[in-house]
């Protein structure tokens, strides 16, 4: 268990990684070669004295040296990367100008292992608890029901969640033309709504008659998040409270200003959500399958999973995809900027190992389980359902 002084050093870093205290003006080419020879140096130091971690090992388990590595090296834009360099600096208390042959190492290994927690307990670990919860009001009928009987948007603390995300929902089955944009298999709510109205005339959305698509087949669909509508989750006093600003803070290394996109309402717009069955929808959720955009392709993507390879083939993957345009683009497709953010998380998740950790965390919560050697993180368990970042009361 940790003593007084790291806990002392934990809470400092809340200040450390508000990234609207560190300037965004980018190093110098100097200033940055140099500062990146120590950060390397760092962090390979205390990648050979770690046992067992990173991807394949015990669940229990995450490499913090790859993971704070991996966090630097995922970040989109230079300007991201210098501020990141600049907040672990900070973090170790060293300047940006040390030499390697200044550090001592012993004393740098608190900071360090508190920078690798800080990023896990504010950024990965409840963004992937978090995602694959997407709500899926349907109708409006429905909304107005659920707030009919309380049950709607005060009961939620989201400021209008039930009509945006209802909204959200209809315009992304619209967009993408009531199917998977994955697998491309049609929405069977949809089919069977048609089928009721026009029998063996119904249609799909490009006119084209089911009955002559004979290798179509049917799932049930949801819209699924990019990034979680969980982080623009408000409080009572309709703000948003310091994990959620830590989280958004940590959101700006991996592309400067991207935060601003999904800014209050902005998270449930279609930009930052696409269609998806329900199985694709967790896997992406759980930032296990994700999208590489190919080069010179407007909207064309690689998609490709860590799944295991048999469940990956299952849903067709790998495959490239041209994702879905409306002909009159009033619907604005998945943003490539917000795409590229989930696609290096999921990096970072499977390459420092972090991701099974994480699935390790919440089995513990979904069963109440505290072992004796405490390894069930009770504090981070606690931490996300105070915060409101997974359902669920605390015991």
């Amino acid at each position: 268990m940790a003593g007084p002084s790291h806990h002392r050093h934990q809470a400092s870093l809340e200040d450390v990684l508000d990234f609207s205290s560190i300037t965004p003006t980018p190093l110098l080419a100097t200033e940055r070669a140099g500062a990146q020879r120590t950060f390397y140096h760092i962090v390979d130091h205390f990648r050979a004295l770690e046992v067992n971690t990173g991807p394949g090992a015990t669940p229990s388990r995450y490499s913090q040296a790859l993971l704070i590595r991996c966090t630097y090296e995922q970040a989109i834009s230079q300007v991201s990367k210098d501020i990141y360099l600049r907040a672990f600096f900070q973090a170790l208390s060293l300047g940006l100008s040390t030499p390697t042959t200044a550090l001592r190492l012993d004393e740098l290994a608190t900071p360090f292992v508190d920078f690798a927690e800080y990023l896990m307990n504010s950024f990965f670990l409840p963004m992937r608890a978090s995602t694959g919860q997407t709500p899926q009001p349907s109708p409006a009928a429905h909304s107005a029901v659920m707030q009919a009987v309380g049950g709607g948007v005060a009961g939620q603390g989201f400021v209008g969640t039930t009509e945006r995300l209802a909204a959200l929902r209809g315009m992304c089955l619209v967009r993408d033309r009531h199917r998977c944009v994955i697998t491309r298999r049609f929405s069977a709510v949809e089919y069977s709504n048609r089928y009721r109205a026009t029998g063996d005339n119904a249609r799909d959305d490009d006119g084209v008659l089911f009955s002559q698509q004979t290798s179509l087949r049917f799932e049930q669909l949801e819209v699924a998040h990019i990034l979680p509508h969980s982080l623009m989750k408000a409080n009572d006093n309709k703000e948003l409270d310091k994990s959620r600003e830590a989280a958004l803070s940590i959101l700006n290394m991996f592309d400067y200003g991207v935060a601003h996109i999904i800014d209050g309402v902005e998270i449930d717009r279609p930009i930052n959500a696409m269609t998806l069955s329900v199985h694709l929808h967790y896997t992406f959720g759980r930032f296990e399958t994700f999208l590489t955009p190919v080069p010179n392709e407007k909207n064309m993507y690689r998609i490709e999973s860590f799944m295991p390879p048999m469940l990956a083939a299952q849903s067709g993957i790998p495959v490239t995809r041209t994702l879905f345009v409306t002909d009159t683009h009033t619907i604005d497709p998945p943003s490539p900027r917000l795409l590229a953010v989930h696609r290096a998380i999921a990096q970072i998740l499977h390459l420092s190992g972090a991701g099974g950790y994480i699935d390790h965390v919440l089995r513990d919560m979904e069963t109440c389980l505290v072992r004796a050697d405490g390894s069930s993180e009770l504090g981070l368990l606690v931490g996300l359902r105070l915060g409101g970042w997974v359902a669920g009361r605390v015991y």
